[in-house]
């Protein structure tokens, strides 16, 4: 006979539903504390590893605009590699702007529509994630242009299905829409629901929110640990949080060295002279603050 275990804990296993409900009682209590472990152990185990830019294999920066996405091939890529100029296979620079990945021109914008949605179609995660902020955005509509109306509904929708195909950033901005009160009633209590979901994906800003969240409950300890992961995934106000910890009396000077020492770490891991060009040259490329 298979068996199958208790979805919340784990620890007991049963032959079926009707099984379960009987021994509800006398497990419950058990039930909930166990489960409550597995879900800190889960918040706070090591995040996934930061994603490296395919061209120059360096670490994405943290900030969106030290990264690009390329609906032609799908690609994440570093302001860097964006800005620096494309070079055909004999190393003469072309000079028709094309995707410094898959060498794709520069589409029109009718063009950049058509493809972005090809992507939705087939399940990108990040395509989803970027047409769910133009909802949310009004991207375009209200310049006269062919955009998208703003539409919280629509957004939501989009941000729950790239979190589904993989994209935790998008369980962030729903997170924020129950922060906030944006296309849904605010409810503090499943804006932080969606944030710790995001947080466990390795979404470090979201990481940043639960720490301020746990600071002003008084939760010291706890606000201490998220800050601690957020400044090792590059998040500058984490530092900022941490000082404060520091100063307050809740942290140590240990523990605020080591927060300057993980940020250091972080510029190191991002830092390049391709991307210090193009950062000098727009502040679009900006990849840090």
């Amino acid at each position: 006979m298979d068996l199958k275990a208790c979805s919340a804990c784990q620890l007991v296993k049963y032959c079926n539903r009707e099984c379960q409900l009987a021994h509800r009682p006398q497990h419950k209590r058990e039930c909930k504390k166990r489960a409550a472990e597995l879900h800190e152990e889960e918040l706070f185990k090591q995040p996934p590893p930061e994603e490296d830019c395919p061209i120059c294999i360096l670490r994405l920066p943290l900030l969106d605009s030290g990264r690009r996405y390329y609906t032609c091939c799908g690609k994440l890529i570093c302001s860097g590699c964006a800005y620096a100029p494309v070079y055909d296979d004999k190393g003469n620079i072309v000079t028709e702007k094309s995707c410094p990945f898959c060498r794709t021109p520069n589409p029109t914008n009718e063009e950049a529509i058509n493809r972005a949605n090809k992507r939705v179609e087939c399940g990108d995660a990040m395509a989803i994630y970027d047409l769910a902020n133009n909802y949310a955005n009004g991207v375009g509509h209200q310049q006269g242009r062919n955009g998208y109306p703003q539409d919280y509904d629509k957004a939501l929708e989009l941000y729950h299905r790239a979190a589904e195909y993989g994209y935790a950033e998008a369980y962030f901005n729903v997170g924020c829409s129950y922060d906030c009160g944006l296309g849904v009633k605010q409810n503090k209590k499943k804006a932080m629901h969606y944030y710790e979901l995001a947080a466990i994906g390795g979404c470090m800003m979201s990481r940043h929110n639960i720490g301020i969240d746990e600071e002003d409950a008084g939760n010291m300890d706890r606000a201490l640990k998220h800050y601690m992961i957020a400044v090792r995934g590059g998040v500058s106000n984490a530092v900022k949080g941490v000082q404060r910890l520091y100063s307050d009396g809740y942290a140590t000077k240990d523990d605020y060295s080591q927060a300057l020492e993980s940020y250091q770490a972080y510029l190191g891991e991002i830092k390049s002279c391709q991307r210090d060009e193009a950062a000098a040259a727009h502040d679009t490329y900006k990849y840090y603050e």
